[in-house]
């Protein structure tokens, strides 16, 4: 009886844990449903993953239907490299997935929109494996900004220039990217109060080292 009072009890732990876990998928790893591209030729379902690609040269973006506030966004992606690319939200901000020299930064710099600079950089190229699966994390919660890259906290900011918009990925053009690919298998999203603090991702267990 002790035993089966243990085992009961420790159910409806686990169970009080995953009835506080709001995070929504974008995503259903079928097909696009929720989201429109510029130009759908860019972009597909493969393999259970939203990928995009470009291979002349051409590049695109695809967006959510929908348009969120406050929340946390947290994504599993790959690259095929040479490669630009980003997650978008709030319509203008992006989560740069890159490697570029002027300024220099590794993927995880924070891009506040056109006509302008980086609003920080991530300087660790270690941080990123780039053969591999990686984990991304953005906490947007009215002007306060946090991107988190495998674990680790690349930049906290304040900016004011969009307070809501959709979510999207960035396939960026140029002769340099043509081969160019990104694979997401997980895009999810927690809706936020005013005020509600930052949950800072744990490194994930399956990321392999960075090379």
């Amino acid at each position: 009886m002790r035993q089966l009072a243990v085992g009961v009890g420790m159910l409806l732990a686990v169970g009080a844990a995953f009835a506080g876990d709001d995070w929504k998928p974008l995503f259903n790893g079928k097909d696009l449903e929720g989201w429109k591209a510029n130009d759908p030729t860019k972009f597909k379902v493969e393999d259970g993953c939203l990928v995009g690609f470009q291979e002349d040269g051409k590049g695109a973006d695809i967006f959510t239907t929908a348009a969120f506030d406050n929340f946390e966004l947290r994504f599993t992606y790959k690259v095929k490299w040479p490669a630009n690319s980003g997650i978008w939200f709030r319509d203008r901000y992006q989560f740069d997935i890159l490697k570029w020299t002027s300024p220099k930064t590794f993927s995880g710099a924070f891009y506040p929109g056109a006509n302008s600079t980086f609003a920080f950089v991530n300087l660790d190229e270690s941080i990123e494996n780039r053969d591999g699966w990686n984990e991304g994390q953005i906490y947007a919660n009215g002007d306060h900004i946090i991107f988190w890259l495998n674990g680790k906290q690349l930049g906290e900011v304040h900016d004011t220039r969009s307070a809501k918009g959709r979510v999207g990925i960035q396939v960026h053009g140029g002769e340099g990217f043509k081969g160019m690919q990104i694979a997401l298998k997980r895009i999810e999203l927690r809706p936020l109060k005013e005020g509600d603090k930052p949950t800072p991702p744990a490194a994930p267990q399956s990321a392999e080292p960075a090379k």
